[in-house]
């Protein structure tokens, strides 16, 4: 009685706190897009973009780029990692890619190849183009 207007308001848009599971196992080709969590235990071949945050257990992988509020990498990615607030490289993450990220933090053991930049402040535009499409943002400044 109560709950329908609640699920009909949320029927086909799904709620931001919503956690998505790829489990160990799962091997998905193509691009992936939510607007809540997802956690990575099985393998993507394509990009993800995340309006939340990403998380790459020790058997995740994912070879294409990543597009994100935040991740937390423990496994392996090829491509590049762009988010907007926090990157953390767990011990035994791999990354082949470049890292564009306001904040990195990399624990020892962590395998990095390529190129790095922090303290973005443009990064906020990834997922603001006026006519809802999304884009990665186009000017990136550092600051000091």
């Amino acid at each position: 009685m109560f709950g329908n207007k609640k699920a009909e308001k949320l029927s086909g848009e799904q709620k931001a706190g919503s956690i998505n599971i790829i489990g160990l196992g799962t091997e998905i080709a193509g691009d992936l897009s939510t607007k809540g969590d997802i956690r990575i235990d099985g393998k993507i071949t394509g990009d993800v973009k995340s309006k939340a945050k990403v998380v790459v257990s020790g058997s995740g992988e994912v070879i294409g780029n990543i597009l994100s509020e935040s991740a937390e990498i423990s496994g392996k990615i090829t491509g590049d990692v762009n988010t907007s607030e926090v990157l953390f490289l767990k011990s035994t993450a791999t990354l082949n890619g470049d890292v564009f990220s306001n904040k990195l933090v990399v624990e020892s053991g962590a395998n990095l190849t390529g190129r790095c930049q922090t303290g973005i402040s443009q990064t906020k535009s990834i997922f603001t183009k006026n006519d809802g499409a999304e884009e990665t943002a186009g000017k990136r400044e550092a600051s000091a």
